[in-house]
């Protein structure tokens, strides 16, 4: 590999600190804090541009092969993650409960007869709606299953969410390698300077 096909690669890598939750939750998670700054993925960090960070996303996501990275795309995307924001927020808030409804309202699902029998197909009034539908509609998934299973780290510091597939339900930290373990040393550094 020349250098400047590492320099590529590693320019194409998800830099994200969490990765492969569902697809509206790994949207959230395209926002982070990283040394203390919050990081945006679509914001043109890591010496790529806004559709580079997209495509970094799609890739991730699994939806590349089916959607095009774009700035149409990546506009819808932006609203889609804000409404998606603000639901998982505050799900009482009817405001953001209107907002994801607008990105649904982008797309259906039409029920298909295969020869493997029924099935379902995506449409859409326009395919740049495609990852911001399919992120809103996999956040109504997620609401039909468990919504108490849609979880914001609970460290103070970080803004990741995950789905809480644990068997009793009790997963609290995006991760235990990185804000598990920071709490569990913050807790020891309190309790022996308590001695």
């Amino acid at each position: 590999m020349t250098a400047a096909d590492k320099t590529t690669a590693e320019k194409t890598a998800d830099p994200r600190p969490l990765i492969g939750e569902p697809v509206a939750l790994d949207l959230l998670n395209t926002r982070w804090v990283q040394e203390g700054e919050r990081v945006d993925l679509f914001a043109g960090a890591f010496g790529l541009t806004r559709v580079e960070g997209l495509a970094i996303w799609l890739e991730s996501a699994g939806l590349a092969g089916r959607f095009r990275a774009d700035a149409a795309t990546l506009v819808h995307l932006l609203t889609a993650r804000e409404a998606l924001a603000r639901a998982v927020a505050d799900p009482a808030d009817e405001s953001a409960r209107t907002l994801v409804d607008a990105v649904l309202e982008h797309g259906r699902i039409r029920a298909t007869l295969t020869a493997e029998g029924p099935g379902e197909r995506t449409e859409f009034d326009d395919p740049t709606w495609g990852p911001a539908w399919t992120a809103a509609r996999d956040y109504l998934e997620l609401l039909g299953s468990d919504p108490g299973r849609i979880r914001k780290c609970a460290s103070e510091t970080c803004v990741l969410h995950f789905h809480d597939i644990s068997r009793n339900g009790t997963r609290r930290w995006c991760s235990m390698s990185a804000c598990g373990n920071r709490a569990k040393a913050s807790r020891h550094y309190a309790r022996t300077r308590e001695r």
